[in-house]
């Protein structure tokens, strides 16, 4: 089963747009983290594939950076035991 890097061990906060697609990492190899670059295509077996999520309002969300969150793509703090 692959894993996904850890590309930052904290959360990215975006500005969203009600009613606005956004896709997530969820590889943590894209040059555009948190969001999906199509990187996730070059890995072998392609296991990973970005997520896609609508804003349900305007505002600030915080988006996970260490792709382990159990609430993806937002943190949940999980990223606190990547912190060395």
């Amino acid at each position: 089963m692959h894993e996904p890097n850890v590309f930052k061990a904290e959360p990215t906060a975006i500005t969203v747009e009600k009613g606005k697609t956004y896709a997530w990492c969820t590889c943590g190899l894209s040059q555009k983290n948190p969001f999906c670059d199509g990187h996730h295509k070059t890995i072998e077996g392609m296991p990973f594939k970005s997520l896609k999520f609508i804003a349900e309002e305007d505002g600030e969300v915080w988006l996970c950076n260490c792709k382990h969150t159990k609430n993806p793509p937002f943190c949940d703090g999980t990223h606190r035991q990547f912190k060395k």
